[in-house]
């Protein structure tokens, strides 16, 4: 069924609103995917806060206008799956990389974080990206690393002293 003039319109405005809000975009092709397979897709999109849509390419050429995603347009081509991450820049990487491990039909083509097209050999990068608790449990951890080594560091002193009397006691 042919969608109308206000239809495409909607779904441009709709695509246009979460790309200029969102992270990054991970583009796969889904060729031969059945449609329980990408029920199950988009049900795990749902869980990991990743907004999918499968929209056709001159839309998403047009909805890709004036967002941070501009530079796609040499990436869309065949039957593709949009997913954009709102939450954390690898998060749409990672379901299409944990997905594609399981079905063989879905294969990312392009990803995108902020100004910079990427190919699919930056899957992994991308995918293995920090949420941002873990990136601030890192940052915390470099933060406390060198405090904690001082605080040891000067309980040795007492302990190496109290270890030495001990062992002139059991001397005499």
């Amino acid at each position: 069924m042919a969608l109308g003039l206000a239809a495409k319109k909607a779904i441009v405005k709709e695509v246009n609103d979460v790309a200029s809000k969102a992270l990054s975009v991970a583009v796969a092709e889904y060729r031969g995917m059945e449609v329980a397979h990408m029920t199950v897709l988009r049900r795990k999109a749902r869980e990991q806060g990743v907004y999918l849509k499968v929209i056709r390419n001159t839309l998403a050429k047009r909805a890709f206008q004036d967002t941070q995603f501009d530079d796609m347009d040499a990436a869309l081509k065949g039957p593709l799956v949009y997913g954009f991450s709102l939450d954390a820049p690898g998060s749409a990487a990672r379901l299409f990389k944990d997905f594609a491990k399981e079905n063989k039909h879905l294969k990312v083509t392009a990803l995108s974080i902020g100004n910079g097209l990427m190919g699919a050999d930056k899957l992994d990068a991308v995918a293995s990206l920090p949420t941002r608790d873990e990136a601030l449990a890192k940052l915390l951890a470099t933060f406390k690393a060198p405090v904690s080594k001082f605080v040891r560091t000067m309980n040795e002193v007492p302990t190496k002293f109290v270890r030495v009397l001990a062992a002139i006691k059991d001397a005499k």
